[in-house]
């Protein structure tokens, strides 16, 4: 059994569906994360847009955070075989271009769902 793992402060654990943690798209997880979430009363926001701004003018550059808790903690999902150094790159642009301090990236394709999760602090 992979057991929980905690993803905010408030102690809200998530399970993962474990029938489904087979390699689906990072939109199913996201959905079921989002699911889990609100049972908690936990705050959500998916696909939030993150603009950047360069000399006063704001520029969409395409940057979409997966999940937005709370309005202070991001959470980037990915169903990769493993994660890679431009994956922690990404989640850490995001807390900078957001001046959010604490982010978590997690892979759902990991054996163990607790191994596939990093906590970022900015």
């Amino acid at each position: 059994r992979d057991g929980g793992c905690c993803i905010s402060g408030t102690g809200r654990f998530f399970q993962g569906p474990q029938a489904t943690r087979t390699c689906l798209l990072e939109s199913v997880y996201e959905q079921c994360l989002c699911h889990e979430l609100t049972k908690a009363s936990i705050r959500w926001r998916s696909q939030v847009a993150l603009p950047i701004v360069y000399d006063g003018l704001r520029i969409d550059g395409g940057f979409r955070l997966d999940l937005l808790a709370e309005d202070s903690v991001i959470i980037e999902l990915k169903s990769v075989e493993q994660l890679l150094p431009i994956h922690e790159a990404q989640l850490l642009t995001y807390l900078k271009l957001s001046t959010k301090r604490l982010g978590f990236l997690i892979n759902f394709n990991s054996k163990l769902l607790k191994d596939g999760i990093r906590r970022i602090v900015l």
